[in-house]
């Protein structure tokens, strides 16, 4: 049964920053899957991809997502890469409403500019953005919803999608059986 709100994307989209704007909106928690692996392991995204690789933080990643899908209702911020399992995608799909930000290659860029904390993008910037759009092309597209957050605030984009939310909540709430007790 679907109960959260997911946000998924490249990284840069706006997943955290539109996850507390509608965990504000809505007053559902909010979980980013990328701060509670650090928090579980006590680690940064950095350290683990260098101690464990990108899989070992793939499957710490795949842990965390059952985790917090198992967890009352919320809003879930997903790390960029969360799609690049098919468990994982399965998993939203059947546990939440998905929606995709997305953003260009240049905006991503200057969201990123300086953040070193983003172990897939060292090098250069801009062919590193260009490279992932590139590689998960497609790895989205399963997505409810998809909203574009070039040039928009965290607070626009919010509203957006809490308009949507709220039509697709009526809409399985009139489609739902009657429980008789």
């Amino acid at each position: 049964m679907k109960q959260h709100l997911i946000l998924i994307g490249m990284m840069g989209t706006g997943k955290t920053s539109v996850g507390r704007a509608l965990s504000e909106r809505l007053g559902l928690p909010m979980t980013d899957t990328d701060r509670m692996i650090e928090q579980t392991t006590g680690q940064t995204i950095t350290q683990l991809f260098k101690e464990q690789g990108e899989q070992g933080f793939r499957d710490i990643e795949t842990q965390v997502l059952s985790q917090v899908l198992a967890e009352a209702p919320r809003v879930i911020a997903t790390g960029g890469g969360i799609v690049l399992r098919d468990e994982n995608v399965e998993r939203m799909k059947q546990r939440g409403w998905v929606v995709c930000l997305q953003a260009s290659a240049e905006e991503i860029c200057q969201r990123l500019a300086g953040d070193t904390n983003r172990p897939l993008l060292h090098g250069d910037l801009k062919q590193r953005v260009r490279q992932l759009m590139q590689e998960r092309a497609g790895k989205y597209d399963f997505a409810d919803w998809k909203v574009e957050t070039t040039g928009r605030t965290a607070s626009e984009v919010a509203e957006e999608i809490e308009q949507w939310w709220r039509r697709e909540m009526d809409v399985a709430f009139k489609h739902a059986p009657l429980r008789s007790s």
